[in-house]
């Protein structure tokens, strides 16, 4: 994979990274949505995900109710037959894709239901969200994950302490 590096670089600082995410957690700094909002932008003018795809490979999006309804309706399925084709509940309780890679990923790393996708992915990698120390935990996973991830939490760790 093109960014393996970046992610091999988060793994090896994993520690170090986690204890930073906590220390921001609590500290809460004023600035920390706009330097998060900052470095997302650095690093996705530097990654291209269709070059990667490792988050569809990978992971799966939980899918809320409104996410079923609206992708069954355009694949012309009852919610209840995308449910059993797709989705089983997680140990949360929370519908997510019963295999990875994304049944919905294609060889090219395109989504083939991309006009439809759930709000999860919509919203992947939730780095430039409002209030981004709510998913401090979610961070710390997907840094492992998405090589923007490891390049923001590097990036913002450089900048804030």
């Amino acid at each position: 994979m093109k960014y393996e590096q970046d992610l091999t670089n988060a793994a090896e600082h994993q520690k170090e990274l986690e204890d930073f995410l906590q220390k921001v957690v609590k500290k809460k700094p004023k600035n920390l949505d706009d330097k998060f909002q900052t470095a997302h932008e650095n690093a996705f003018n530097q990654i291209d995900c269709l070059e990667c795809g490792n988050c569809c490979k990978t992971t799966s999006p939980i899918f809320r109710d409104i996410d079923v309804k609206r992708i069954a309706k355009k694949m012309k399925r009852s919610t209840r037959e995308f449910e059993n084709e797709y989705l089983r509940r997680d140990e949360d309780g929370d519908l997510v894709l019963k295999s990875s890679p994304c049944t919905f990923l294609n060889e090219d790393n395109t989504c083939s239901i991309y006009d439809m996708r759930p709000q999860a992915c919509r919203e992947y990698p939730h780095t430039d969200r409002k209030r981004v120390v709510q998913v401090m935990n979610l961070t710390k996973k997907n840094m492992l994950i998405c090589p923007a991830v490891s390049k923001i939490v590097f990036e913002v760790k450089k900048d804030l302490f």
